[in-house]
């Protein structure tokens, strides 16, 4: 028999076994919290260690090759006057030279802010704004684009492209332009206190509002981040291979960019879009054995008819996350590779990292219980009173050192989501039950409004999906004058399936109530719109509801 694996100290023993040494080099007890140092000791720990693969090219790198290049480029970026506070922005695919910058600027305390290459001049102008870059790396292609956005800025900003432009500076030359030759053995990074530096701008809010940047210090992810892999009693490599395939602006890509040198496991990347088929692809060629993915993408996968050309069962954990999670989904996922243990796992930009306990052992629809480094509260925000019995909803409070700094640049915004005595107001409402396993309900923002009532689209989502012949929903509203808003489903029919709108309106009005009924209609589509990390694409959801013919 399999014993279920439960949250322990080991990940904790590791970590501080890893900074323990480098604080008895430096001699500066907050040193245990700089992930630059981290990085650092890893790669020079263990310089034959495969650390990164570019699945779309083959292309690979170990630890070795990773301490000279990020060493090299360290030097470069103090030759051009960048230092701890300075913000460095990337905007390219997962190839192999992207994590190069990434890991020099925590050497260094350069902040790091990754940004969606496929944005706009307007929209380049409008992150600028806030981020202020003092260097560009990118794609050659996108760097008319940025520089156009810099100019109205007035922004003095270098750019650097990856590949080789025209008229541009590459990496490589970039490397050996302004490398000053200082060697590894010599090479130091630079001392900040890790409780203040900030390490990250992870774009949050870019499909339910306007974008803002959650500003992550390394305290916060060196505290937050090892909790990913609490369960596990195995290190160095709770696991050997994880599949990333979210680019890096979004969470799911930089908690394994930063963790997996630390924690010694190969990160699997790719350098193209990973679609069904090249998810495929990768799967059967490298066996990773873990993977985050949203349950749009993971339904996608297992897909009837296709999911036989993939073979799962190397992926001894899959997590789930980015949106609700249908039960039926994971014990989908379980008959296809039993094996496999499948988590339903709460995270978000602002809390660093995740937000619970996953275990094996939760009941279903569960996001886990409480981890060490946090406080919870479930706040009733009518009368904003401290909701103290089990299962009634309210919206989840979270404190702790794991917390955010800020929001950069935004102090209103930053003060709006804060409560007193920096309790972090998430957005969502959660209720527990008696054993404090904590389950998710809805993104407060995304309740649709209808007349006097509140609609839960995570609600409707779960009823349509309990038709045979539905494999994916996501719903959404449009506005009416008299009504505010109106529910609209947008469904994925199964291969082969001939269940008609009408068909999805009786079930819905035999299962829930008439103010939750779909009086915005029924779209069919080919596949659910989804953001670069995989989660459902709101804003494109609404905007197609608009235009699309309704049933």
């Amino acid at each position: 028999m399999k014993l279920p694996k439960r949250p322990n100290d080991a990940v904790h023993w590791y970590m501080g076994q890893l900074t323990s040494r480098i604080v008895a080099e430096s001699g500066r007890p907050d040193d245990r919290f700089h992930l630059g140092k981290m990085i650092l000791q890893s790669f020079q720990d263990d310089p034959e260690f495969l650390m990164q693969i570019d699945g779309a090219t083959g292309d690979s790198e170990t630890s070795g090759s990773a301490l000279e290049r990020t060493v090299a480029c360290a030097n470069s970026l103090r030759t051009i006057g960048m230092g701890c506070g300075d913000v460095m922005v990337l905007m390219a695919p997962s190839h192999i030279d992207l994590a190069i910058p990434f890991y020099a600027a925590f050497y260094l305390g350069v902040i790091v802010a990754a940004v969606d290459r496929t944005l706009g001049v307007e929209e380049l102008r409008g992150t600028f704004a806030v981020d202020r870059p003092k260097i560009v790396f990118c794609q050659s292609e996108k760097a008319p684009d940025i520089q156009l956005a810099l100019n109205e800025l007035e922004l003095d900003t270098k750019i650097v492209t990856f590949d080789k432009g025209e008229f541009l500076c590459s990496f490589s030359e970039f490397l050996e332009e302004y490398n000053d030759g200082t060697s590894v053995e010599d090479f130091k990074p630079n001392d900040f206190d890790p409780e203040d530096a900030i390490a990250l701008l992870i774009a949050t809010s870019g499909t339910t509002g306007l974008p803002k940047a959650a500003a992550v210090t390394h305290k916060n992810f060196a505290i937050n981040g090892p909790y990913l892999w609490s369960r596990c009693t195995t290190f160095p490599a709770p696991t050997r291979m994880a599949l990333v395939g979210s680019p890096l602006q979004w969470l799911t890509a930089i908690m394994n960019f930063i963790l997996s040198p630390i924690m010694k496991y190969t990160r699997l990347q790719t350098s193209i879009a990973l679609t069904q088929e090249h998810a495929y692809d990768l799967i059967n060629t490298y066996k990773p054995t873990f993977a985050i993915f949203s349950p749009t993408l993971m339904t996608t996968l297992i897909k009837p008819g296709d999911r036989d050309l993939c073979d799962f069962t190397s992926l001894e954990l899959v997590i789930l996350g980015g949106s609700a999670v249908p039960n039926d989904l994971i014990k989908e996922v379980k008959e296809i590779s039993p094996d496999t243990e499948v988590m339903d796992c709460y995270g978000m930009s602002e809390l660093s990292c995740i937000g619970f306990h996953g275990d094996g052992s939760s009941p279903p629809g569960s996001c886990g219980s409480p981890m060490g480094c946090f406080q919870y509260r479930l706040i009733n925000t009518e009368t904003m009173d401290d909701i103290l019995e089990p299962n009634v909803p309210g919206e989840l409070w979270i404190k702790g050192p794991g917390i955010f700094k800020e929001y950069y640049n935004n102090p209103e915004a930053t003060e709006e989501t804060f409560a007193e005595d920096r309790w972090f107001k998430t957005g969502d409402t959660f209720y527990r039950d008696a054993a404090w396993n904590f389950y998710f309900v809805e993104r407060i923002k995304l309740l649709l409004k209808y007349k006097s009532n509140q609609i839960s689209p995570v609600e409707l989502e779960n009823v349509i999906r309990q038709h045979p012949g539905v494999l994916d929903v996501a719903v959404t509203g449009i506005p009416d004058p008299e009504c505010g808003e109106l529910p609209v489903a947008c469904v994925v029919r199964r291969p082969d399936s001939d269940v008609t709108a009408q068909d999805i309106k009786d079930l819905v009005k035999e299962t829930l109530s008439d103010s939750k009924q779909l009086r915005g209609g029924v779209i069919f589509m080919n596949e659910i719109p989804m953001t670069a990390s995989t989660k459902v694409h709101r804003r494109k959801l609404k905007e197609f509801a608009l235009v699309m013919d309704k049933e």
